[in-house]
């Protein structure tokens, strides 16, 4: 099964653009935690998407098609990253975002499945979150910060 599911993820970020972004950048995490305390706190599918770097199925998530007004935070610290205005429909299955909130997520260079990609990980939890590429809206940003839905929650705009 996990043999398929990476014959399947190889097989979708093929068809993603590649980030070129020379300033990657990366710092320590503000919150650290031992595997045992990651395990006890995540589920098991979160464990493995923000700790392991895995990715959920395409268009399998709970937030790819969701477009309710509010914000999004790390699944595993809360940590403030996305705000509900800078997604957009990108049709790639994944939530994405054009922007994320400054300070919120920090980028590291990823050359895993033959390609090169930056990899966007919570700033405050080092949780890994999905990645960045260059292919997004052109009147914005020109980014698409594609993100699993696993590693996010969502806080609904409060009136």
């Amino acid at each position: 099964m996990k043999n398929l599911f990476l014959v399947l993820l190889v097989i979708t970020l093929q068809s993603c653009q590649s980030q070129k972004k020379e300033d990657v950048k990366t710092m320590k995490a503000t919150i650290e935690k031992t595997d045992a305390e990651w395990k006890a706190q995540l589920s098991e599918v979160e464990y493995e998407v923000l700790r392991n770097k895995g990715t959920e199925r395409a268009f399998t998530g709970e937030y790819w098609n969701h477009f309710e007004k509010g914000k999004y935070v790390c699944a595993a610290c809360e940590n403030d990253l996305f705000l509900s205005q800078t997604k957009f429909e990108s049709d790639c299955g994944w939530p994405s975002f054009d922007k994320a909130i400054e300070g919120s997520v920090i980028y590291k260079k990823d050359t895993s499945f033959g390609m090169t990609r930056t990899e966007v990980m919570c700033a405050k939890c080092n949780g890994h979150l999905g990645h960045v590429f260059d292919d997004g809206p052109r009147e914005t940003t020109g980014q698409r910060f594609c993100t699993n839905s696993v590693s996010v929650k969502f806080i609904p705009e409060t009136k």
